[in-house]
């Protein structure tokens, strides 16, 4: 497997697990517009949305690189 494949594997697998998380907490505690748009520091659900976006940007790339596509 190629360090591009990889390293796109382990994107996926977080974000999955990210993902997980996020259902667990909505389920437990419903999510309300401003926790997912605007959470303060400290909340579980601080910058998740932010982070997920920039994950999922990175597999893109690595998945157009791979078959040498681009965007």
């Amino acid at each position: 497997m190629s360090d591009a494949a990889s390293e796109k594997r382990k994107l996926i697998e977080q974000m999955l697990e990210m993902q997980k998380k996020f259902i667990e907490f909505e389920h437990k505690n419903g999510v309300q517009p401003q926790e997912y748009w605007m959470s303060q520091e400290g909340h579980p659900l601080y910058q998740y949305k932010d982070k997920y976006e920039e994950m999922s940007a990175r597999v893109i790339d690595l998945a157009h690189a791979e078959k040498d596509s681009k965007r």
